[in-house]
């Protein structure tokens, strides 16, 4: 018989799911991608919903092709694990069948008019200044929204699963899912990394524990594929599913960070920069450190919601020549993209943008915009897309400073996945402004990658994560920043880009009070 030695990885992101197969070297096989179309639905402004069933019959399409399309042997196929976006819930009937759409983490309804938090935890919130965000949480929780819109859906509701959990359910038809996925509106301890206990606050939504999944730490086996599963996927029956943890967890892991010293920023959909460290430590209050990847640790985050998605916007609304020429060289708009950042000079000529574009919870602010100031006659499209790039690193600049402030221990490299790794453009900007050594991972599929790193623990191929991390990973491309680059966006960032957010906070608020939007 072939040797088991292939490590299948099922990535379900926001936009795409992607099979892939590696070998404990880390060496990349296969890979099969299956974009979403569309990623969600919007049925009203501000909502976005998929039908769970679209996900696994497009994983389903992925793991085929992976193994009739790519060659890549199923009898060598040793472990699967599964790395999925965060936050997107599912409510399940006692069959298990979806009952309504999945809700994605992007979908921005809320809840008014919900009872405020009381007893000792509400006294608690208020000593502690903290009740506008424990409101706004509370409005934000899909399950509030369900069992006040829809009381007679949530009524019949046997399970109430993220993603991870309902992918899972549907490969080895058991309730189970993986510590390091719990990353939602849902009563997790953070802390603990476990459910939350009987007298937590978070047991305020209306999430029953009956309704939750059992957890399994990552490298952790969580049972076998079934039969049922094996005929739509064509992965092996009995094959083991190894628990991993959520995509931005499994970057981190891929791109080989795993010290509070080295800096992991994902360019992706949600901007973020993450460490890993073993002590629970908050960069921004009341904001938990999520699940790592690596058991017993926490990923320490601060992200920027509506991040690389400016790129996405900006091809849409402004990148038709780039887009007509891309089709006609069969390339992506995004690699013609670097043009315009080489056009014009690093500060853009002193516009200066903010990228919150969509608002956070205490960073920056529910109020918050985004914001360019600085323009000029000057100023083109190139400006503002080298803008843009800059934005965005001045305001992971800002998370890495928040980050080094709670653990004490100061980034002295960068590491960069997601879409931006690939443009050199936002290596060598965010080099510059952060002042660091900024490399990509060889590999760019880092999830994937992260989540074949817990199959190889699990199944036994390495005895820690550790030692899993220096055989599979491997740094890429590295840029160095250039010093007179440096000088003047610390200049910018200090004098102008700090200062924007505390001077434009109260006409924000005014905004608001007048237009309704964004309604809080």
């Amino acid at each position: 018989m072939p040797a088991k030695d292939l490590l299948l990885a099922i990535d379900c992101g926001t936009q795409s799911v992607k099979a892939m197969a590696f070998d404990v070297q880390g060496n990349m096989q296969g890979i099969v991608k299956i974009p979403f179309d569309p990623p969600y639905h919007c049925p009203q402004p501000g909502w976005a919903e998929q039908d769970p069933r679209y996900y696994w019959r497009c994983l389903c399409q992925a793991t085929q092709k992976l193994f009739q399309e790519r060659s890549i042997p199923k009898e060598r196929i040793a472990g699967v694990s599964l790395t999925t976006q965060r936050a997107t819930v599912v409510n399940l009937d006692n069959k298990g069948r979806p009952l309504r759409p999945a809700i994605l983490w992007l979908d921005q309804r809320r809840t008014q008019g919900l009872k405020p938090i009381g007893g000792w935890w509400g006294l608690l919130f208020f000593l502690a200044g903290l009740r506008p965000t424990v409101a706004y949480i509370q409005s934000e929780a899909e399950a509030n929204w369900i069992k006040n819109h829809q009381p007679e859906l949530w009524a019949n509701t046997h399970k109430f699963l993220l993603l991870s959990g309902y992918l899972s359910f549907m490969l080895i038809e058991k309730y189970l899912d993986s510590v390091g996925c719990q990353v939602g509106y849902i009563p997790f301890d953070y802390k603990r990394l476990c459910w939350a206990r009987d007298w937590d606050w978070k047991w305020q939504l209306p999430i029953r524990r009956e309704m939750l999944p059992e957890l399994v730490s990552p490298g952790g086996i969580m049972g076998e594929i079934t039969a049922r599963a094996a005929g739509e996927t064509g992965i092996p029956k009995g094959t083991p599913l190894i628990a991993a943890a959520a995509d931005k967890a499994c970057e981190v892991l891929g791109s080989g960070s795993l010290e509070s010293s080295v800096g992991c920023i994902s360019y992706g959909t949600t901007a973020t920069i993450n460490v890993t460290h073993k002590k629970y430590l908050e960069p921004v209050r009341l904001i938990p450190a999520y699940p790592a990847a690596v058991p017993g640790y926490r990923s320490l985050e601060v992200q920027i919601f509506r991040g690389y998605w400016m790129v996405s916007w900006f091809k849409r609304e402004f990148g038709h020549p780039e887009r007509l020429e891309a089709e006609r060289l069969g390339l992506e708009a995004e690699a013609l993209f670097d043009r315009l950042v080489g056009e014009v000079p690093p500060g853009s000529m002193g516009l200066v943008l903010q990228p919150y574009w969509s608002p956070g919870i205490r960073f920056p602010g529910p109020e918050a915009k985004g914001c360019i100031i600085g323009f000029g006659d000057v100023h083109t499209r190139s400006h503002f897309y080298r803008a843009m790039l800059e934005g965005l690193a001045y305001g992971l600049l800002e998370g890495k400073e928040r980050i080094e402030r709670k653990t004490g221990v100061p980034i002295g490299e960068i590491r960069v996945s997601g879409g931006g790794s690939q443009s050199r453009s936002a290596m060598q900007v965010t080099a510059d402004i952060c002042n660091l050594p900024t490399c990509r991972p060889r590999l760019y599929e880092t999830s994937g990658l992260g989540a074949a790193i817990c199959a190889a623990v699990g199944l036994g191929f390495f005895p820690s994560h550790k030692e899993a991390v220096e055989a599979m990973t491997q740094v890429g491309e590295g840029f160095d920043p250039i010093p007179a680059n440096h000088k003047l966006y610390r200049a910018l960032y200090e004098r102008v880009y700090k200062r924007i957010y505390s001077r434009l906070k109260p006409l924000y608020k005014e905004i608001k009070d007048i237009t309704g939007y964004p309604s809080l």
